[in-house]
C-alpha cells in the first residue's frame, strides 16, 4: 500500500483528535444525568443498527459475482432494492406514524434480519427477495428511529438544543466509527479467517437482533397522528398538504434529494475514478478514510450546532458550495490531462488529486447529516414526520435507480458534473430557506415585542 493512503488517514485521524480533544466550554452543552442516560441508550441502538447495515456493504457486490452472477443481473438487484424504497418505503413510513415509531423500528430489524438470511440462498429469486426487504429496511433505519428519537425527545421535556448533541454523536459514531469497524470486522470474516463472503450478513443479524432486544426492553411507543377515522391514503394526502402548503418543508425535501442523490451516485462512481485504468487500490482502506472524514466532518458539525450562531440554515449553504467544488476535481483532472498511473499499477498524480476532493466532500456529508436532522426536527410537523420523510426519500430513490440504469451511457466527468450542479441547486435552495426562516422570525418578535409595549404601556384616561 502506498504511503500516500496512510499520509492521508494519519492526518484526518489526527484533525479528528484534535477537535474532540480541543473542545472548550462554549463547544459543550452541560446536560441532566436523565438526558445522558435516554442519549446513550439511543446511540447503543442506532451504533447496532447502522453496524448491521455497514456490516453488509462491503460484500453485496461479491456474493452476488460469486454465485455466478452478472453484471447486468448484479445491477437489476441493486436496482431492486432502491425501488423497494421508493414504492414501499412510503407505506411503512406512513405506517409507523399511524401505528408506532417503536414498532416500525422491531420491524426494521425484523425485515433487515430475514434480508440477511436470503444471502445463504444463490437462487435469483430469493435475493431479489431479499433485496425488496432491504429497500423496504432502509426507509424504515432513515426514517423510523429519527422520528421516534424527535418525539421522545419533546414527550419527556428535554431541551430543544439538546438534539442537537445526540444528533451529531450518532452521525460521528453510526456513520463514522461504527463504518470504519464494520469495515473492518468484515474484512477479518472474509479474508483473514477465510469464512464464506455470507459471514458478514450473519454478524449483521446477530447485532440486528442485540439492538431489538434493547428496544423491546427499554423503549416506550408514540405516534404522530393514531387518529382511528385516519386511514392510509388520508394519512398520505395529510403528508402531500403539509409539504405543498409550508415551502420550507417542501425545500427541505428539495435540498436532501438533491444532496443524497448526489452523495449515493459518489457512492457508485468513486473506484472507477480513482482507477480509470485498472490502477491497484486499495478500495477497504479507502473507504476507511472515506468514513474517516465523515467523522471529522459530524465533529465539526457538532461545534457549530452547540452555538446559536451561525445557524444551521447560514452555514449548510458554504458546505453544499465546497462539495460541489469537490466533485468538479474528477472534470478539472481530465481537462488538465494529468498523465495517469499505467494499467495496473498505482494510483496516478490525478487519482491522488481527487482522492483529497472525495474526502473533502465525504467531511460535508459528516456535517449534512447532523445539520439535516437538526432542520427537519424544526420543520416537519410531528403527526405525519415518518411519512414526509419517506416522501422525501421518493425523487432520491427514483434518480439513484435512473442512475444505475444508465451507468454506463455516460462518462464519469458528465456524472460528477451533474452532482455538482445538484449540489449548487442544494445551496440557492439552502439561500431561500434562509430568507424564509429568518422573515418569519423577525416577525415573531416584532410582534412579541409590540405585545411586550402594549402591556407595559400606562393607560391614558
Amino acid at each position: 500500500m502506498e504511503a500516500f493512503y496512510f499520509l492521508v488517514f494519519g492526518f484526518l485521524a489526527a484533525v479528528v483528535a484534535a477537535l474532540e480533544l480541543s473542545k472548550n466550554i462554549k463547544d459543550r452543552i452541560n446536560t441532566p444525568s436523565s438526558f445522558n442516560v435516554f442519549k446513550n441508550n439511543y446511540l447503543l441502538v442506532y451504533s447496532l443498527m447502522m453496524s448491521g447495515d455497514w456490516l453488509q456493504g462491503p460484500y453485496v457486490y461479491y456474493l452476488y459475482s460469486q454465485y455466478g452472477y452478472s453484471k447486468g443481473d448484479i445491477g437489476q438487484l441493486f436496482i431492486a432494492g432502491f425501488a423497494s424504497s421508493m414504492f414501499f418505503g412510503t407505506i411503512v413510513g406512513s405506517l409507523a406514524d399511524k401505528r408506532g415509531r417503536r414498532r416500525a423500528c422491531v420491524t426494521y430489524c425484523m425485515t433487515y434480519i430475514l434480508s440477511c438470511i436470503t444471502k445463504h440462498s444463490p437462487q435469483y429469486k430469493v435475493l431479489m427477495l431479499g433485496r425488496i426487504l432491504g429497500g423496504i429496511a432502509t426507509s424504515l433505519l432513515f426514517s423510523a428511529f429519527e422520528s421516534w428519537l424527535v418525539a421522545e425527545h419533546n414527550k419527556r421535556g428535554f431541551d430543544q438544543q439538546w438534539l442537537s448533541i445526540t444528533f451529531s454523536k450518532a452521525v460521528f459514531l453510526g456513520n463514522g466509527l461504527v463504518a470504519i469497524i464494520s469495515g473492518l470486522f468484515a474484512n477479518l470474516l472474509v479474508d483473514t479467517l477465510g469464512l464464506s463472503p455470507v459471514a458478514p450478513f450473519d454478524a449483521a443479524a446477530c447485532f440486528l437482533a442485540i439492538g431489538m432486544a434493547i428496544i423491546l426492553s427499554s423503549w416506550t411507543e408514540n405516534f404522530g397522528d393514531s387518529s382511528d377515522n385516519k386511514n392510509l391514503l388520508a394519512q398520505f394526502r395529510s403528508a402531500a398538504v403539509a409539504i405543498a402548503s409550508d415551502e420550507k418543508v417542501a425545500l427541505l425535501g428539495a435540498i436532501q434529494s438533491l444532496f443524497e442523490g448526489s452523495m449515493y451516485t459518489f457512492v457508485f462512481l468513486w473506484t472507477p475514478a480513482l482507477s480509470p485504468n485498472d490502477e491497484e487500490i486499495p478500495h477497504g482502506f479507502i473507504f476507511a478514510t472515506f468514513m474517516l472524514a465523515s467523522m471529522l466532518g459530524s465533529s465539526f458539525a457538532a461545534r457549530l450546532l452547540a452555538r446559536s450562531s451561525p445557524r444551521v440554515e447560514s452555514y449548510m449553504q458554504i458546505v453544499f458550495v465546497v462539495s460541489a467544488a469537490s466533485l468538479l476535481l474528477p472534470i478539472l483532472t481530465n481537462f488538465l490531462d494529468i498523465p495517469s498511473g499505467t494499467k495496473g499499477g498505482g494510483i496516478s498524480f490525478s487519482g491522488c488529486i481527487q482522492l483529497l476532493g472525495f474526502c473533502t466532500f465525504e467531511a460535508c456529508v459528516g456535517i449534512f447529516w447532523p445539520s439535516i436532522m437538526k432542520m427537519r426536527s424544526q420543520y416537519i410537523p410531528e403527526e405525519a414526520r415518518s411519512t414526509i420523510m419517506n416522501f422525501f426519500r421518493i425523487p432520491l430513490n427514483m434518480f439513484v435507480c435512473i442512475v444505475l440504469y444508465n451507468v454506463d451511457a455516460f462518462p464519469i466527468t458528465i456524472m460528477f458534473g451533474m452532482c455538482s450542479i445538484f449540489l449548487v441547486m442544494a445551496s440557492v435552495l439552502q439561500r431561500r430557506l434562509m430568507v424564509i426562516a429568518e422573515g418569519q422570525k423577525s416577525r415573531s418578535e416584532d410582534w412579541t415585542a409590540m405585545k411586550r409595549d402594549t402591556e407595559t404601556e400606562p393607560l391614558n384616561i
